[in-house]
């Protein structure tokens, strides 16, 4: 069965650094799409990037400039490098994957989450 593990959040300073990992595994054929989300209090989840099999990039106007998604298909990894990080990118942030699974046709699983907190 297809999972996404994340990795790589914590606390930072704002104008500080984070990257962020996510690793897909479990009967694979292919992936797709990788992209990330975040969910903060109150909010509703939003797109923050997204990448296709073939390198192509859109980012939420909010992180153009600060993030940069980026994968390595041969490890089925996505991250997240997040720079200049501001208060208000405090979230949770999620993983998402559009898979072509070995058993189950094309599915879209998600990952667990990780907390990103910007402290001001």
């Amino acid at each position: 069965q297809v999972q996404l593990v994340e990795s790589g959040g914590g606390l930072v300073q704002a104008g500080g650094s984070l990257r962020l990992s996510c690793a897909a595994t479990g009967g694979i054929f292919r992936i797709n799409l990788m992209g990330w989300y975040r969910q903060a209090p109150g909010k509703e989840r939003e797109l923050v990037a997204e990448i296709t099999s073939g390198g192509s990039t859109n980012y939420a106007d909010s992180v153009k400039g600060r993030f940069t998604i980026s994968r390595d298909n041969a490890k089925n990894t996505v991250y997240l490098q997040m720079n200049s990080l501001r208060p208000e990118d405090t979230a949770v942030y999620l993983c998402n994957a559009n898979v072509r699974s070995l058993s189950y046709g094309t599915i879209n699983p998600w990952g667990q989450g990780t907390q990103v907190t910007v402290a001001s």
